[in-house]
């Protein structure tokens, strides 16, 4: 712990702290990265001032309670705002209080050390073994998968070879967010909003619900859910599978590639329509769904809506009609 750390003392909890997006500035202008972060003791830090100690690998100290969506997207280089789109190192987080909901959305690198409590939903996250006293660490599950544990140990979930294990009962939100790793990350229960958003690939597998926004943007991979999804399931996929068995509407809203499958029929979005099932999607369902061959057979694959080809018509010197591709 570095004790010339960027230390900000705040009286009372204040969202979207060390928040990469700064709360969507692009689609919210209500918060900007410029703005003074309210309810300070003695500094006038902005939003962009502790994203930027973190982005430069340096930590940063909360001194008080920390409110909703703390380090939102961290260890991200966003395109939104210039970046790569890519994943980047990120300097650690202390909290010197409680934590609110949501801590770690999106988080893709970096680690949260808390000395009070977390609440629930929280990101993409998982607690290990603190090497710090006073204080509970957690890391980015997308971090841990792909650059492994090091000495940290995982505290009531598993990794084995390839296998991430979360079944101690807490629900998260983003699981494998950004995810490129081919291994497969399991979870024994429900899952919050935005699970496998970004994922490049690898396998993420629900045995239970999951919130809205699942698969969304997601860019390769399979997302596995044992149950039901949220809205805008699968909304700008790029490639990909998702599956699951029943969604509550707007499903595959601007995707531009994969395929989704469910067992009940959904409502769908634009250009999502109803596509062939192939012999290759039945063993796909098959396995991940573990159902038998012909109820595999009664699922409902989605797909973008192909651009039809257009053609003009054309009058030729004989008097015949010819029809050319445009």
């Amino acid at each position: 712990m570095d004790e010339n750390m960027l230390k900000i003392r705040i009286l009372k909890p204040i969202d979207n702290l060390c928040d990469y997006t700064f709360n969507f500035c692009w689609n919210d202008s209500k918060l900007q990265p410029e703005d003074v972060i309210p309810s300070q003791e003695g500094t006038s830090f902005t939003y962009a001032d502790l994203v930027a100690e973190l982005k430069a690998g340096r930590d940063v100290c909360i001194d008080g309670n920390a409110g909703k969506r703390l380090a939102y997207s961290a260890g991200t280089d966003l395109k939104h705002l210039g970046g790569t789109g890519g994943t980047e190192k990120a300097g650690n987080i202390f909290v010197e209080g409680d934590v609110g909901p949501e801590a770690g959305m999106g988080m893709a690198s970096g680690s949260i050390y808390i000395k009070g409590n977390i609440e629930e939903p929280w990101g993409n996250i998982l607690e290990v073994t603190s090497d710090v006293e006073g204080y509970r660490k957690f890391r980015s599950i997308t971090d841990l998968i792909s650059n492994g544990p090091g000495k940290d140990t995982l505290k009531n979930n598993s990794l084995s070879e390839n296998t991430l294990k979360l079944n101690d009962g807490i629900l998260r939100g983003t699981v494998g967010a950004r995810c490129n790793w081919q291994g497969i990350i399991l979870v024994e229960g429900d899952v919050y909003n935005g699970t496998g958003v970004l994922m490049q690939q690898g396998t993420i597998m629900i045995k239970g619900d999951a919130g809205m926004n699942t698969g969304s943007h997601l860019d390769g991979g399979t997302v596995v859910v044992h149950g039901s999804v949220g809205e805008f399931s699968g909304a700008y996929m790029k490639d990909g599978r998702l599956i699951f068995i029943n969604a509550k509407g707007y499903v595959g809203a601007g995707m531009t590639g994969g395929a989704i499958y469910s067992k009940k029929k959904v409502s769908t979005s634009p250009p999502a329509v109803k596509a062939r099932l192939e012999k290759d999607d039945i063993e796909l369902i098959r396995r991940t769904m573990e159902t038998g061959r012909v109820e595999s057979m009664l699922y409902n694959k989605y797909e973008p809506e192909k651009e039809k080809e257009k053609f003009v018509t054309v009058h030729m010197r004989d008097g015949s009609i010819v029809m050319r591709r445009i």
